[in-house]
């Protein structure tokens, strides 16, 4: 009878660390999906035009981003059901429109994964940024034809993304950014206005698009579900939101503290200069390290979110699932070969990004009250409604304003 009980009590362990495993993997591809290439430009670009300023735009956009994301991953879980399922339900066709919207933006992100992932091998290496990125993307590939593929892409997630934090932890100490400064403009900047469309941008890069899906959609796969893992679900949502906030945060501080000691970045590669500056040649090689570490890590997390809404369109995404996933990166790959990544671009892009937020975050609301989606049982909680309810106004009218910066951006 000791020995059943000790068989059941470590099978409940393993289990236990089984799907602890899985949600701190959940965690990590989401915030390793959002930190890529475009991150780090953004980050950069943003820093160096409105030094501490950008501080309040980034509190505000992890605040936005934290309302965004429990409400979607919440109703996920409950729901049992894919982000383009439940838009469905609640508009017929608008899961459909939702999934090209996301499938397409998500490609086109890919292409710049792709690119960063061979730029960084460049700057670690020495090799051309065109094979860098074939080389990464193989090893992107390898991952989804392993049969632990899920497995795989969460140990990936938390390594890499932990290497990122330590190291641009490391480059924040040296630079010695103005915390005093950078925690009083958090909540007071100089002008509020201008901030707009740099929130709109670290939102849409946060959870616009499919960034925010990409978690909830690996607690789905993974049967992380039900009411009876809300708490879970909570937790990780948070948590993911959290660690991106930690990065940006640590990237915005790195970057300040070179730019207020008045050095010049190069615009053709911001985010390098940083690193340059503060470490020298060390600090080059470790922007390498960060740059494939985002890069790889939103190679593998864009194709995995952006195919799991293709999975219930049809049984044959559903039934070929990793194999669409390679050929998703394949082509990514193929692209950025012909075409390339300017810095613009990615902040373009991630602006764009954000004026999906409305419609998505929009669709999974209405769901929350609706009983045939979520159950009879289960009651969204008001206040997180009203939270994502607001989340969506201020990201409709920030991403409209945005609209007008865009353009004076790319001037």
């Amino acid at each position: 009878m000791a020995d059943h009980t000790m068989i059941t009590n470590t099978s409940k362990q393993q289990k236990q660390k089984g799907k602890l495993g899985i949600i701190l993997g959940a965690i990590f591809i989401m915030a390793t999906s959002a930190i890529g290439p475009g991150f780090l430009t953004q980050t950069t670009v943003f820093t160096e035009k409105f030094l501490a300023n950008f501080a309040f735009a980034i509190l505000a956009s992890i605040i936005i981003d934290i309302g965004a994301q429990v409400n979607i991953w919440r109703i996920i879980a409950v729901s049992r059901k894919r982000g383009q399922d439940i838009a469905n339900m609640v508009v017929p066709g608008l899961g459909y429109f939702i999934a090209i919207l996301i499938v397409f933006g998500g490609f086109a992100f890919n292409i710049g994964n792709v690119g960063g992932a061979g730029l960084g091998l460049n700057v670690i290496f020495g090799v051309s940024p065109t094979t860098g990125a074939i080389i990464s993307a193989i090893l992107a590939i390898i991952v989804f034809s392993l049969k632990e593929a899920g497995k795989a892409m969460d140990l990936i997630a938390q390594i890499l993304g932990g290497i990122m934090i330590i190291l641009i932890g490391y480059v924040t100490l040296i630079s010695n950014p103005p915390y005093g400064e950078v925690i009083i403009k958090s909540v007071f900047p100089d002008d509020y206005s201008i901030l707009f469309l740099p929130m709109i941008t670290l939102i849409g890069g946060t959870v616009g698009g499919y960034i925010t899906f990409a978690g909830g959609h690996r607690l789905l796969d993974a049967g992380i579900t039900g009411e009876e893992n809300i708490p879970y679900v909570n937790r990780a949502s948070i948590l993911g939101i959290l660690v991106t906030g930690v990065m940006r945060v640590l990237l915005f501080l790195a970057v300040l503290g070179v730019v207020v000691a008045n050095h010049k970045l190069d615009p053709a590669n911001p985010a390098a200069d940083v690193f340059k500056i503060a470490l020298g040649d060390l600090g080059y090689k470790f922007f390498g390290i960060v740059l494939w570490s985002a890069a790889i890590t939103s190679v593998i997390g864009a194709a995995y979110t952006s195919v799991s809404f293709l999975r219930s369109l049809h049984p044959f995404f559903d039934k070929y699932n990793n194999y669409i996933i390679m050929a998703f990166i394949l082509i990514s790959t193929l692209i950025f070969a012909l075409v390339g990544k300017p810095v613009k671009t990615l902040v373009l892009a991630g602006s764009l990004n954000g004026l999906i937020l409305p419609l998505t975050l929009g669709s999974i609301l209405f769901a929350s009250r609706n009983k045939k989606i979520v159950g009879e049982n289960y009651q969204h909680p008001t206040w997180m409604i009203i939270f994502g309810f607001v989340a969506v106004i201020i990201t409709a009218y920030a991403g409209w304003v945005s609209l007008q910066g865009i353009a004076d951006l790319w001037k």
